[in-house]
């Protein structure tokens, strides 16, 4: 692989008993130190450049913010963040193997200065979902890795705000009009971070991000992985095309929407559906790159339906 990203090793851990029940308790787990210098240097350069290039773009928002959809498509020195190995684990340790990344962004937003009209942010990942799924609580379909590429250790600095516990709350008190002015919620808390620490979180949790109010700008990147038979909303349409896709490992390419189906085993090396909503569904798991890696290494769990062999 070239300089185009750092390298990491694929170390495979599950997330740990004492790891899974605070999560399960709070929707919610930060990883302090996810990333390296190396790593958090690297990521800032790239998010920063293309902030340079959306501003000479002339696609900033109206206060110099910048919330860019599908994080990797629009700045590929991001995808080492993809199955980083201090962030993964707790995805396919929730969601199994037969997973992707189906949503994605990497944001700049620049301090605020003066007034600017009240907008209630409150809200539940998954857009229709949340109306659309009958349960109480809703499944949770998703979860979420936040980098945190700037100092959010103090208050004030665009942080996020969560309320801890509230993924298994379908409906939060609010206005019935998001331009009107409604307290905070009693119980939410501001998320402060150092620079390289990263947030994981059920898509359930009710969260927000407040203004930046402070000297500094605030730089993160988040990925979103779902099952692979829920809709990608990247895009991600001739990523393979791209010169630098060659880079990437097959778990990788599986996260951007790509299995390549070669392997051993039932379906393997003939492609096994491969881009069909027949494949997307798990049912020629040896062709699936995620699946094959965690067999490999025991990792499987028949206790754990979506880690079931």
């Amino acid at each position: 692989m070239t300089a185009l990203m750092p390298v990491h090793e694929p170390t495979l851990t599950p997330m740990t008993a004492d790891e899974r029940a605070r999560f399960e308790r709070d929707g919610f787990l930060i990883v302090r130190g996810a990333l390296d210098r190396g790593d958090l240097a690297h990521a800032r350069k790239a998010i920063l450049r293309a902030y340079r290039a959306a501003e000479s773009g002339g696609r900033l928002g109206a206060d110099g913010a910048l919330h860019q959809l599908s994080a990797v498509t629009g700045c590929p020195e991001l995808a080492f963040l993809l199955d980083h190995p201090a962030t993964f684990r707790y995805a396919w340790s929730l969601l199994g193997w037969n997973v992707h990344v189906h949503h994605s962004h990497f944001d700049v937003h620049p301090p605020i200065t003066g007034r600017r009209p009240f907008r209630w942010q409150w809200h539940q990942d998954g857009g229709r979902q949340n109306r659309e799924l009958e349960t109480d609580p809703r499944p949770r379909l998703s979860v979420k890795v936040g980098f945190w590429l700037s100092d959010v250790s103090a208050r004030g600095r665009g942080n996020l705000l969560v309320i801890p516990g509230s993924h298994r709350t379908n409906w939060l008190p609010g206005p019935h009009r998001r331009d009107l002015v409604f307290p905070r919620p009693a119980d939410a808390v501001e998320v402060l971070a150092e620079p390289g620490d990263a947030i994981v979180f059920d898509r359930r949790l009710w969260h927000a991000r407040s203004d930046n109010r402070s000297a500094l700008t605030r730089l993160a990147t988040f990925i979103g992985y779902s099952y692979r038979w829920v809709q990608i909303r990247d895009n991600v349409a001739g990523l393979p095309q791209r010169l630098w896709w060659n880079e990437l490992t097959p778990v990788q390419r599986q996260l951007l929407g790509h299995c390549d189906g070669t392997g051993d085993g039932a379906g393997a090396g003939t492609g096994a559906g491969v881009g069909s909503g027949d494949h997307a569904w798990g049912h020629h798991p040896q062709a699936v790159p995620l699946y094959r890696e965690l067999a490999e290494r025991g990792l499987l769990d028949a206790n754990y339906p979506p880690l079931k062999p």
